[in-house]
């Protein structure tokens, strides 16, 4: 028996899925513009299950391929149609859906009412059409998510994506002067605290607009380029900043979830962020403590470097400063450098260096 929260986390799942099945491009969205254009209502059931047998009554078992234009004939009798999402085909019409009536509703239309009981009932997803309203319904256990027309989608849609465009803006000048203070050893608890708060805000403004993308379907396809060239290596950016930080590499997963979990009113708290991170913000002047990177960043810019390479190598030395004092025999006692490899790293974090004190990031 799942618990509530569980429960809750499946039926999410379970509306975006649902929200998919329904995004314009689909064959599931055709039927239902078919039905819409016929100013009739419908009652659709989206999976075939005991728990779904259990509540029909009459109507006619059926075994045929879903298309579009079966959907909206059937559509025109008043009962429910029952489609099994896993193969497509429509099981059931023209059945009567009898829920559990004690099933609290809030819903007034009869219809209506049917579809969030019978969505609470089976935890399936329920469609439910008003003719008169021309608005498709989708429920799944608690949730009810009413399907917008694609023009309002994408309205929204593209102000998300401006949103994003300029916290990404924002990210390149946080995370180019974060690099240049690391090369000259001057970051700061603050320094990293901000560009983990702006790569936070891109993952949260990206969520929702993934959302967005998936019940455009077809239609958000250009918008989905534009996404992915505003987020590309955002992702690998993220993951090497904060090894480069929380000092034990075991617990990066562990910080990163709990910082997806902060609170929105929290994300704008550098102390908060700082404190995920485990460096120990106890009061405001604390942010202004420097910090040194692991050099875990600074080694990913070095050509032809494998990750194995990178951690052996900063194991061996616990800060950017350190590594770039190491010489070049130093750097050939580790495993798997040999001396192409290590004068690589020495040149590559001298030019680093040369280009951080003329205040350049882009190497």
């Amino acid at each position: 028996m799942l618990s509530t929260e569980a429960m809750m986390d499946s039926d999410e799942a379970t509306l975006r899925e649902a929200l998919q099945m329904v995004a314009p491009g689909t064959a599931l969205r055709e039927g239902l513009e078919r039905i819409q254009r016929s100013h009739t209502g419908a009652l659709i059931v989206l999976g075939s299950a005991p728990e779904v047998e259990d509540i029909c009554s009459g109507g006619f078992d059926l075994d045929v391929p879903f298309t579009a234009s079966r959907l909206r004939e059937l559509c025109k009798m008043d009962g429910a149609v029952v489609i099994d999402t896993q193969a497509w085909r429509i099981r059931k019409a023209n059945v009567q859906l009898l829920p559990d009536p004690s099933i609290p509703t809030d819903e007034s239309g009869m219809r209506h009412r049917t579809a969030q009981r019978t969505a609470r009932h089976t935890h399936l997803p329920v469609l439910s059409l008003s003719a008169s309203m021309r608005m498709i319904s989708v429920y799944v256990g608690e949730y009810h998510r009413l399907v917008e027309e694609p023009e309002a989608l994408l309205a929204r849609a593209n102000l998300a994506v401006d949103t994003l465009d300029r916290y990404s803006q924002r990210l390149d000048e946080v995370l180019q002067t974060l690099t240049v203070l690391e090369i000259r050893d001057s970051a700061t608890v603050r320094d990293v605290a901000t560009v983990i708060q702006r790569m936070e805000m891109i993952r949260r403004i990206t969520s929702e607009i993934n959302g967005y993308l998936e019940e455009l379907g077809s239609e958000g396809r250009l918008l989905a380029l534009q996404v992915d060239d505003l987020i590309r290596g955002s992702a690998s950016e993220r993951a090497l900043v904060m090894r480069d930080y929380v000092r034990d590499q075991s617990d990066v997963g562990a910080v990163d979830r709990r910082l997806s979990e902060l609170g929105g009113e929290k994300i704008v708290d550098l102390a908060a962020i700082a404190n995920i991170l485990g460096l120990g913000v106890f009061e405001v002047a604390d942010l202004d403590r420097d910090i040194q990177p692991r050099g875990i960043r600074a080694l990913s810019l070095v050509p032809h470097l494998p990750w194995s390479v990178i951690k052996d190598v900063s194991s061996r030395w616990e800060t950017l400063a350190d590594l770039r004092a190491a010489s070049l025999e130093d750097l050939q006692s580790v495993e798997g450098i040999g001396p192409y490899r290590a004068a690589l790293i020495h040149e590559n974090l001298e030019h680093q260096a040369q280009m951080a004190a003329n205040g350049i990031v882009g190497w």
